[in-house]
């Protein structure tokens, strides 16, 4: 089992994975394009159980690496330190974030399979990109829970999919093989398993600083690996429509 997480960015995505990894007892090893020392806080809050290195740091030293940036960033990854690895892409394509990527609005590719492309050495998985930041601190549970929830991964190599089905496991999740990743695209943004199903209803007529304090402290809605499947297998593909964040990816 893999006992060394690292995170290649640091927002909310990534913050929320340090979290889980640190209280399942794994080492973590944080990084984003800012540099260790604008990690101080982050480190300081986690105990003593994790600890700020470079990107090309923490592509060398994690058994197991976390890209979690934006989309139109991922060329900036270190291709020739993460040759070998598995890389879990938590990464989303949002046009108006990240600029129009020809590829992907004309569904030639999923973002994933790019993601695949630029780190040809690497083992890339699909995962935690279709739940928001707030729900996958707060949803995580101990195996065999009745309220445990899955989360989908997608991939090319067996191998890479079981380890991180593995890693899912000891963070608090069950997971659904979903496919490749050519087939990643059936929990993207505007998927029926994007999101939504993993948040409660939220009341009607909330005002700005109600909505924020909803989104904050309601608990999620658990939803159990055959709920993902048939979420899943509900999908329609489309080309890429503007969409916002959502809460997911960094």
């Amino acid at each position: 089992m893999t006992r060394t997480l690292g995170l290649i960015g640091s927002g909310m995505i990534g913050g929320g994975l340090a979290n889980l990894g640190v209280a399942a007892g794994l080492d973590v090893v944080l990084s984003n394009s800012r540099g260790p020392e604008s990690l101080a806080d982050l480190v300081a809050r986690l105990d003593g159980h994790a600890r700020a290195a470079t990107v090309r740091e923490t592509a060398q030293d994690a058994e197991l690496v976390v890209a979690t940036i934006p989309l139109k960033n991922y060329g900036l990854l270190p291709a020739d330190a993460l040759a070998g690895k598995i890389v879990i892409d938590t990464m989303n394509y949002y046009p108006d974030r990240d600029g129009r990527i020809d590829a992907l609005d004309l569904t030639e590719v999923t973002s994933s399979e790019l993601v695949q492309r630029h780190l040809a050495g690497a083992r890339v998985v699909k995962a935690f990109n279709n739940i928001d930041f707030r729900r996958l601190s707060t949803s995580a549970r101990p195996a065999g829970a009745p309220d445990r929830s899955a989360l989908p991964i997608a991939g090319d190599d067996p191998e890479a999919k079981e380890a991180v089905t593995r890693l899912l496991d000891v963070l608090g999740y069950d997971a659904v093989d979903t496919g490749s990743l050519a087939d990643s695209w059936r929990t993207e943004p505007g998927t029926p398993v994007y999101v939504q199903p993993y948040m409660a209803e939220r009341p009607e007529g909330l005002g700005a600083e109600e909505t924020k304090r909803w989104f904050w402290e309601t608990p999620g809605v658990p939803v159990p690996a055959a709920r993902v499947r048939d979420l899943v297998g509900q999908a329609v593909r489309r080309r890429a429509q503007d969409a916002t964040t959502g809460g997911t990816a960094s």
